[in-house]
């Protein structure tokens, strides 16, 4: 497949966003709110600026910025933001609190993390070329915020970030990308569009409305199957007809809270309000069938997800296939449907 089809759409229905979009992006169960990764590199100060003056003061997100800093200066990130945020602007410190309302900056010469909301500094374990410090923070972002992780890539050389915002797919997060074409550098952003990650690609200047928009739009719980309503049962099953008319895949068949919670997040890139409507949209836009098609099958690059068959695999299993082998014998093991190799 090539061309627009596997392109996201640049002009999704959206409402109009900026202050009285943000006015709207409220709090989940437990005091949750949205944070934004913003991962950028060479030319990134320039983006970070449009991007973040286009954010009101107060929107209800967080935003994290990862940029690939000289070890060896002073940071002065934060104020050079400062300047184009209303919101407060700090370079992090080890075991700093996310607040929303607020861009928190990596210091140089430090790897970040984030659990429970709390920001951690770690000295980097890579040598000065080989960091990542982009991936390693999107994948934390995602496991900390799971749906509610946004990872956005901004002008920079190089593919860092990209597997980390392969992460945040997986997690049902969403993924927004700096347009090639108004990147001073766009080896970054390319690198992600190249991999099928992106979710939305527009000028810098656009992303701060299209993620407050998207984060505006109301966010159902995903209710059991058995607890699905009978309208939402019947729309599943239509959609399901789409996918396997344009694909020739039969999703009728996955767990239908799965499926739905893949087909939520595209209503909210698209702010299209209700499931039906969704459906419309499928039948009068052939290529976001192939973009669901494709969400539906994000590969898990989490291996080893459960741990006592591991325990049982290396206590029992394994030994006992050692045991039956002389010496200088060869044990070929085999691992089938692992999407990425481990």
């Amino acid at each position: 497949m090539s061309g627009t089809k596997d392109r996201p759409s640049r002009h999704p229905r959206r409402s109009s966003a900026g202050a009285a979009g943000a006015a709207v992006v409220r709090r989940e169960g437990g005091g949750s709110f949205p944070i934004v990764g913003i991962g950028a590199s060479a030319g990134g100060l320039k983006a970070l600026e449009q991007l973040l003056g286009g954010v009101p003061e107060h929107s209800g997100v967080a935003f994290v910025v990862v940029q690939h800093l000289d070890p060896t200066r002073k940071g002065l990130m934060a104020e050079l933001l400062q300047r184009a945020t209303p919101m407060k602007v700090v370079q992090v410190r080890d075991r700093l609190r996310v607040e929303p309302d607020r861009v928190y900056v990596i210091p140089p010469n430090k790897d970040m993390s984030i659990l429970h909301g709390v920001l951690h500094l770690l000295d980097p374990a890579a040598p000065r070329g080989l960091r990542l410090p982009i991936d390693f923070f999107f994948r934390s972002l995602a496991e900390d915020r799971k749906e509610r992780s946004i990872g956005v890539i901004l002008s920079g050389m190089g593919s860092d970030g990209t597997l980390g915002l392969r992460v945040i797919k997986e997690q049902a997060g969403a993924v927004f990308v700096q347009e090639p074409a108004s990147a001073e550098f766009d080896g970054m952003p390319r690198s992600v569009i190249d991999a099928g990650l992106a979710d939305v690609v527009a000028p810098v200047g656009e992303l701060a409305d299209r993620i407050l928009a998207y984060l505006a739009h109301p966010r159902p719980i995903v209710k059991p199957e058995a607890a699905l309503a009978s309208r939402t049962q019947s729309a599943i099953e239509k959609i399901c007809v789409l996918l396997r008319s344009r694909t020739g895949h039969d999703f009728s068949l996955y767990k239908r809270s799965t499926v739905y919670r893949r087909i939520e997040r595209r209503m909210g890139l698209h702010q299209i309000g209700s499931i039906a409507g969704y459906v419309r949209y499928l039948q009068e836009n052939p290529q976001e069938v192939e973009l669901l098609f494709k969400e539906l099958l994000i590969g898990v690059t989490g291996f080893f997800r459960d741990p006592p068959a591991w325990e049982i695999l290396r206590g029992k299993v394994i030994p006992a296939l050692l045991a039956g082998h002389p010496g200088g014998g060869v044990l070929r093991a085999w691992v089938p449907g692992c999407s990425t190799g481990e």
